[in-house]
């Protein structure tokens, strides 16, 4: 069964940059350059008309800690009729997801969740009692209602199973290969960047993502006093002020949020990759640090596990364990040839994860929950 119409319900789109609308993204491209149609329904957030001639829909949303979340909407139910389409995507569902997804059931169209937003730990890191345990009610709820669920690591299909998710299955996020290569270090812009930041020759010690309380940042203040060292953060969010304040004594430069050709400089001019983050469903930074040909340090905790080769692409540290981040630094940081072997490795590692071969394993779940919900139609249905 061939898929040729797809919607696509995402919580997140353009002009807000994330890894939901990332991968949104990458998903469409694959789907306009394999000659399929589809469309994409959004919370309200002055996304663009159209993206690659796709037609973008908006609905009615609220502002929550800089995003916007949609709301459920008669919309959603009058534009799957009238685009008629063949599997329902519903990329990190919640409110808006949630609904398309129960919609999507109530007509019989095969539907996809994307597991990709810790909903849960966000409920437990804030400290909101009993909130943990309702939010994976809602997830169970939601994801149930799918035709199949697609989690990016072994540790979000484990959090899933665990709290009665049914029909999970993996799918890994894709990487620009071209785009995030070892050979941009010996550009130009990657250069004036290096002189920039460490003048004097320093390693430089890198940190590319959201600026906020769920990213560990504070972690980075292990680093304080390491010779010979310069630390830099790419991105920006609501934890901006406090991250400065919390580092100060560390010195980063903040270079801000970065795309395109200045992110890949970024990437390029580093050493070493840090990323702190113990929450993290996935990791796509760690990738595009991978294919940039970095070691990568993070936190031994969700996603990065599956990432980071402990030993050979990197070193992963229990997140409580601020002296072995420290010392993984120091490692790395003293010794060039560690740096070139952990990154050749790295590279080599995530060569298979291009995002056409990503999002062709994609097509092949929507075939797999299509047949399932013919299936269903027919009164055979698995669990």
């Amino acid at each position: 069964m061939r898929i040729e119409r797809v919607t696509i319900v995402t919580e997140s789109f353009l002009p807000t940059v994330n890894g939901v609308t990332t991968s949104v993204c990458r998903v469409l491209d694959h789907l306009v350059d394999t000659g399929r149609e589809a469309m994409v329904i959004t919370p309200r957030c002055g996304a663009p008309m159209h993206y690659r001639g796709v037609p973008v829909h908006e609905v009615p949303s609220f502002a929550y800690r800089q995003f916007p979340v949609g709301l459920p909407s008669p919309q959603v139910a009058s534009l799957l009729a009238r685009f008629q389409p063949d599997v329902l995507h519903a990329a990190s569902p919640f409110m808006l997801g949630g609904q398309a997804i129960a919609e999507a059931a109530r007509i019989g169209l095969p539907s996809v969740a994307i597991y990709q937003t810790d909903v849960a730990g966000f409920a437990r890191r804030n400290r909101l009692g009993a909130g943990a345990a309702f939010a994976w009610q809602i997830i169970r709820r939601i994801h149930n209602a799918a035709d199949r669920t697609l989690a990016p690591s072994t540790a979000a299909i484990a959090d899933l199973e665990e709290a009665g998710v049914k029909r999970v299955h993996p799918w890994v996020r894709g990487v620009d290969l071209d785009g995030f290569h070892p050979d941009n270090r010996q550009g130009p812009a990657a250069a004036a960047l290096r002189r920039r930041i460490a003048p004097h020759g320093e390693a430089i010690v890198g940190y590319v993502g959201r600026v906020a309380p769920e990213k560990g940042l504070d972690r980075l203040r292990a680093l304080e006093g390491v010779p010979g060292i310069r630390v830099v953060i790419v991105g920006d969010g609501p934890g901006m002020a406090e991250t400065r304040s919390r580092l100060s004594r560390l010195r980063p430069l903040f270079l801000g949020q970065l795309h395109g050709d200045a992110l890949r400089a970024a990437y390029a001019a580093m050493d070493v990759f840090v990323h702190t983050g113990a929450e993290e469903t996935f990791g796509q930074t760690l990738q595009e640090a991978a294919a940039s040909g970095l070691p990568v340090v993070a936190p031994r905790a969700g996603g990065p596990i599956d990432l980071v080769d402990h030993g050979t692409t990197g070193f992963l540290f229990a997140p409580d364990d601020a002296s072995a981040l420290r010392r993984a630094v120091e490692a790395l940081a003293a010794d060039p040839a560690m740096r070139a072997r952990m990154g050749e490795a790295g590279r080599r590692r995530v060569l298979g994860r291009s995002w056409p071969a990503v999002a062709d394993q994609l097509l092949e779940h929507y075939e797999a929950a299509a047949r399932r919900a013919l299936r269903g139609a027919g009164g055979l249905v698995d669990a």
